[in-house]
């Protein structure tokens, strides 16, 4: 069955670092693999389905991963190269459709309604985009197709890895039962205590309640979010468009992600992987942007703009960790995101700005580390690695 009205795709590259990592070594292929460092500090980035086996999932410790997967190979990663090979699956994506939304490195959406002429059936022309990204790049993704962002997001991981899911517009309640509440998007371990404490064990039995008896159990924001998710109404998360003069990334947590030394590796993590897209796009931004979304659905957005410009992701990374501070209370969150606005087209410090020279030796060693990845050479910033960290690399 296909879908008839709007139509959106929701494309999730499958593992994609621990992907591109076996890409680039197949001696990993088929072995539980972690990305991330193996300190006390650290946490697993992402890892391989094999080690999910375990138990370990992105953002967890890795003093916890390695616990329940002992036999597991850490490797540190590659940003600068997984940077590379999301811009070669996102340029795929685009030209497939115009409505492109790219919501993080490894995600995307792409909007179809209206296209009925040029892809009369939507599944069919999922599973043509999934051929095309694996014949030119080499890794898989999985696809999602709905009416609405929302849904297509959850589709898109009910047959991971290497799924694909249709949702007609007129199955989308049966599809949310399929699901479950404990797979449900966005409701993280504490509201799933929460609705089971109050006897509910089922997206069916919480279908009952209206939207003020929900308010009043969960709060107005949590009890507005279940009322559409359990209905299938996209609350709105992924609505607008991402603009031209900006570059962002934003990364999901299941479980929330708790503490300030878990939330800032995040951070450069991320700072790192948008300055890279800005490196190659060969541009330079002007406002950093955090993104904050708690257990409990609260939504906070803090920018700041310095007066001169952003130009490696040092520069990102020490003001969204500012603005992290002053937003973070110490409770779960559930997405992070950072991106980097007011991009305009340049590839040097602007005459007459503060420590220029020291500006522009920042970022010629990114564009230098850039360049080297392109090459398939590992290269890793001493700013990436925690106190105590410091080890050999072979």
């Amino acid at each position: 069955m296909e879908i008839m009205g709007n139509v959106f795709f929701h494309i999730d590259l499958d593992a994609f670092f621990a992907s591109v990592e076996c890409l680039d070594h197949p001696e990993y292929r088929g072995k539980p693999l972690i990305i991330g460092y193996p300190g006390p500090r650290s946490v697993a980035s992402t890892c391989s389905y094999e080690a999910r086996k375990y138990g370990v999932h992105s953002a967890m410790p890795m003093t916890t991963a390695l616990k329940l997967c002992p036999d597991a190979i850490c490797v540190w990663g590659n940003h600068k190269r997984y940077s590379e090979k999301s811009k070669e699956v996102m340029e795929i994506i685009k030209a497939f459709a115009p409505g492109f939304l790219q919501v993080s490195i490894d995600e995307a959406f792409l909007d179809l309604s209206g296209m009925n002429r040029i892809y009369p059936l939507p599944g069919k022309a999922a599973r043509a985009l999934k051929e095309k990204i694996l014949k030119e790049t080499g890794l898989t993704v999985s696809i999602g197709v709905a009416s609405s962002r929302f849904i297509a997001k959850l589709a898109s991981d009910y047959h991971k890895p290497n799924g694909l899911t249709v949702v007609p517009r007129d199955r989308e309640e049966e599809f949310i039962d399929a699901v479950g509440l404990e797979k449900l998007w966005g409701v993280g371990k504490s509201t799933l205590e929460a609705i089971k404490r109050k006897g509910i064990n089922s997206t069916k039995t919480l279908r009952k309640y209206n939207k003020e008896d929900l308010a009043s159990m969960f709060g107005p924001s949590s009890g507005e979010y279940l009322y559409s998710i359990v209905r299938g109404i996209d609350p709105g998360i992924y609505q607008g468009e991402v603009k031209s003069h900006s570059i962002s990334e934003e990364r999901t947590y299941w479980p929330d992600i708790y503490g300030m030394d878990a939330l800032s590796q995040e951070l450069l993590l991320m700072s790192q992987s948008v300055m890279f897209r800005a490196l190659d796009e060969k541009s330079v931004g002007r406002t950093v942007t955090v993104k904050l979304r708690y257990g409990d659905f609260s939504t906070f957005t803090i920018s700041e703009t310095p007066k001169s410009g952003i130009y490696s992701s040092d520069d990102i990374y020490r003001i969204a960790q500012r603005l992290l501070e002053k937003k973070y209370n110490n409770t779960g969150v559930r997405l992070l995101g950072v991106g980097l606005g007011g991009v305009y087209e340049g590839d040097n410090p602007e005459q007459g700005e503060f420590f220029i020279e020291k500006k522009q030796k920042l970022r010629d060693l990114e564009k230098t580390i850039l360049n080297l990845s392109k090459d398939g050479k590992v290269v890793t910033r001493a700013a990436s690695i925690k106190d105590g960290e410091l080890a050999h690399k072979d």
